[in-house]
């Protein structure tokens, strides 16, 4: 049975191609709604985009018939702005105050009232991101949904790790010890998947301790002992399989991009910023380490800062001078800005000046990058120039961002669309290694 889709503001600032992804059913866009997304379209953010966007598609369907009376769409379904059904009386004992969100619900719960008496009243269901307005529907006896299109994956264990653990017999890793690789198909247990650059930790079967770490080489099909053969690098070493893991990427000048997620602490900025330098500064192999961050407040927003540029960066950027400052062993107020100064090949930026730009020739850290939308992502990937480096890394489960969630933000995103590249790596860090209190806090809170 065919369905009409009652669609919140929310949806439509989330992903501007929403109003598609309905199949043959229909798709109502209430009133209200316009007006709330002609209030966003002078942001200039990713709202604000979206709104434009959203205006443009529907501007696009406006010339193809009357809008308010339903314009077939290309997979079959139909799409109208809802002007008919605008009456609050039947809400009106329940919520007093016309708030916008209100009105959707009113004309959503008026077009279910006509539904129901037709002979083949079609359900009516109202799609929103947010939780209360879901609440507020079911309340009223409306069927409500999450919209769940833009997910990349439906659950958080879903993601891909960057790594498979395996049990073999001993012969096979003796074989990988003495040979340096193993075939894949002789590891293949069932309906094993392997991407390239994938991390397979081989563990005795018999339960020895005998274990070996190697990567994966799509173009010969075999597994690999892993090139890293550095104990530290800029004075930190790897303190788990992950960090070795990492590093490995880090370090692999034939992979370009190279994602990792990991809870707070794990090391993840640490590491790639040991890695850079080392390859920056010691070996030459690029001109300049670039590192940046979305500018995403985690709580109340403080406001216009004072001074200049770096001056009103500075505090945005502080979790990447504290690992710098880590770095370099600096102990005086100062220090650091000298050091880094008197490189000039350090620089640390905010995401917002990146677009336009080509970056050649740069190791390049993305920090945060759980908060970037798909949109964004995109328009930083494709800034990376020839023998360029790029490492997008963050916690999926920490979004300051108001659209975006664990399953559909711009890191997870690069993830599962690069994991059957050769060009990129990617792990998923486990293990915190910043303190014992900082590991309790990130499993318990």
């Amino acid at each position: 049975m065919k369905k009409i889709y009652v669609l919140d503001t929310n949806v439509l600032l989330q992903d501007p191609r929403s109003i598609f992804s309905f199949e043959d059913n229909e798709v109502v866009i209430p009133a209200v709604v316009l007006e709330e997304v002609d209030s966003k379209k002078r942001n200039m953010d990713e709202v604000g985009r979206n709104a434009r966007q959203v205006s443009k598609f529907i501007d696009r369907l406006r010339v193809l018939g009357k809008i308010d009376k339903g314009i077939p769409l290309e997979n079959g379904g139909h799409i109208r702005i809802e002007l008919n059904h605008r009456s609050f009386i039947k809400l009106q004992e329940i919520f007093d105050e016309k708030t916008n969100d209100n009105r959707i619900l009113a004309v959503a719960l008026n077009l279910k009232l006509d539904e129901e008496k037709k002979a083949d009243g079609r359900p009516v269901i109202i799609v929103s991101k947010d939780v209360l307005m879901r609440v507020k529907a079911d309340a009223i006896g409306l069927q409500a949904e999450d919209f769940l299109s833009d997910r990349v994956v439906e659950y958080d264990d879903h993601v891909y790790s960057g790594f498979q653990m395996l049990y073999i017999s001993r012969e096979l890793l003796n074989d990988f010890y003495r040979n340096g690789e193993l075939k894949l198909a002789s590891l293949s247990q069932g309906h094993m998947t392997f991407y390239p650059n994938e991390f397979l930790l081989m563990k005795d079967a018999l339960g020895g301790s005998q274990s070996a770490l190697g990567i994966i080489d799509a173009e010969t099909k075999t597994v690999k002992k892993c090139l890293l053969d550095k104990e530290q690098i800029w004075g930190i070493k790897s303190r788990n399989a992950q960090q070795s893991m990492g590093l490995e990427l880090l370090l692999r000048k034939d992979i370009p991009l190279v994602t990792l997620i990991g809870k707070a602490g794990t090391g993840k900025t640490l590491l790639a910023l040991a890695a850079g330098l080392y390859q920056t500064e010691d070996l030459g192999k690029y001109k300049k380490l670039l590192v940046a961050r979305p500018i995403v407040p985690i709580g109340k927003d403080i406001g216009y800062l004072p001074g200049e540029k770096d001056e009103k960066l500075r505090p945005w950027m502080q979790p990447i001078y504290d690992n710098l400052e880590y770095l370099f062993n600096t102990k005086k107020p100062g220090e650091l800005d000298a050091i880094l100064a008197g490189m000039g090949s350090i620089q640390v930026e905010a995401l917002t000046y990146i677009r336009g730009r080509s970056i050649p020739e740069q190791f390049i850290i993305i920090d945060e990058a759980q908060n970037l939308s798909k949109h964004e992502v995109k328009t930083i990937l494709t800034r990376v120039g020839e023998n360029s480096k790029i490492v997008l890394m963050g916690d999926p489960e920490q979004i300051d961002h108001p659209y975006l969630d664990e399953y559909n933000n711009g890191l997870t995103y690069v993830v599962e669309k690069f994991k059957q590249e050769r060009v990129s790596g990617h792990v998923r860090f486990i293990k915190g290694e910043r303190s014992s209190l900082a590991q309790l806090a990130a499993d318990l809170l």
